[in-house]
């Protein structure tokens, strides 16, 4: 199980965030989330957002830091990417076949 995370450089609502990624599955993603105490209503499209506070803890459970390009890239070549608007946004469901 490899998890990815990036720096905590993302703005929002008072706080900086980082984006915590899998390169294998949503469901892998899921279960480190969970094990981590994240809520699911952290998840957006393809990643759990997470506030600079949890940053350790995600590496100290095994998330590997990469740069946020790098998060991007991962989740592309997964087939993991899913966009604003794209099919079972939030939902933690598998993407569509192309």
């Amino acid at each position: 199980m490899t998890l990815y995370i990036d720096p905590p450089t993302w703005p929002g609502h008072g706080r900086l965030w980082s984006h915590l990624v899998s390169d294998a599955s949503y469901a892998e993603l899921h279960a480190f989330a969970e094990a981590l105490g994240v809520p699911r209503r952290a998840f957006e499209r393809d990643h759990y957002d997470l506030p600079a506070h949890r940053y350790a803890d995600a590496v100290s459970a095994g998330a590997l830091e990469v740069s946020s390009r790098e998060v991007v890239r991962l989740l592309h070549g997964a087939g993991l990417r899913r966009r604003k608007g794209s099919y079972g946004s939030g939902t933690g469901a598998q993407p569509r076949s192309s």
